[in-house]
């Protein structure tokens, strides 16, 4: 055999394995398909954005979202209650394929894992308890503050407590029910979460009555996958489009949260 046989021979092998692994190997898209199920993370603390209705099912935006995409893949769906600290956790660790759940869609979780363009739009805002005597931003600081460990809210009002020194005057709790329930039960003058939670929260509870909108921007929040699979981050891209072309975004806003939903577009960026 000559030596250019040789090299023929042995890139059609190569070229033969690298076919079997890639035949071998599907992706996420393939993988929801084939398996007949979605898997969605849902954080289920989150009214009317995630909760537990009357009979214990879950209900609420991210879940009608979830069972929107299953519709669309032509698949059942499976609700994976989450925490906030469990939303990447559950993708990583493939327990999940898909997270609905409030998650922004900073840089540093993108080494992590991927994200799509936005499909909700959040702000920060306080609830406080009746008696806290607070009405601004600068009430806060002397007073006990809590939130969800590890979101936004959290991370945001941890930058500002650092500048100001009273770190110390803040407590981090597993759930935003936790977070409800230490300002309704007066184990904190203040908790923070978006704004589409403070009207379900105040009418849950006597004591508890809405309070400032946080200093910090508008949140845009996306639905996550995995960092590595660009088809289905791809076809969760195109769900979310069709989500608001269809009017299905607006209709469901509407009938959770109330009023127009908002521009998912960033100003000065083109999705």
């Amino acid at each position: 055999m000559t030596m250019f046989s040789k090299t023929l021979v042995s890139l059609t092998t190569a070229a033969l394995l690298l076919t079997g692994a890639t035949t071998a190997s599907a992706d996420k898209l393939d993988d929801v398909i084939d398996a007949g199920v979605l898997r969605c993370g849902v954080v289920l603390d989150f009214p009317p954005i995630g909760y537990r209705d009357a009979n214990n099912e879950p209900a609420g935006f991210d879940v009608d979202y979830c069972k929107d995409l299953a519709a669309a893949l032509e698949v059942d769906h499976e609700i994976i209650a989450i925490t906030w600290a469990e939303r990447l956790p559950l993708i990583v660790t493939n327990r999940g394929d898909v997270v609905f759940g409030g998650t922004s869609d900073t840089l540093s979780r993108a080494k992590t894992v991927g994200f799509t363009i936005p499909y909700a739009i959040y702000y920060a805002q306080a609830i406080v308890g009746a008696d806290s005597g607070i009405v601004t931003v600068e009430d806060m600081y002397d007073k006990k503050i809590a939130a969800a460990i590890g979101t936004v809210p959290e991370q945001e009002w941890l930058k500002i407590a650092k500048e100001l020194g009273i770190e110390g005057n803040y407590q981090g709790y597993q759930s935003e029910n936790e977070v409800f329930l230490a300002v309704a039960q007066g184990k904190a003058h203040a908790g923070i979460t978006t704004n589409t939670t403070v009207l379900p929260i105040t009418q849950q509870f006597d004591t508890v009555i809405a309070g400032p909108r946080m200093p910090w921007g508008t949140d845009y929040t996306s639905v996550v996958g995995p960092r590595m699979d660009v088809t289905w981050l791809n076809y969760l891209n195109l769900f979310v489009t069709q989500q608001v072309r269809s009017g299905r975004y607006q209709e469901l806003w509407g009938k959770y949260v109330g009023g127009e939903a908002p521009e998912l577009r960033i100003p000065g960026v083109y999705y």
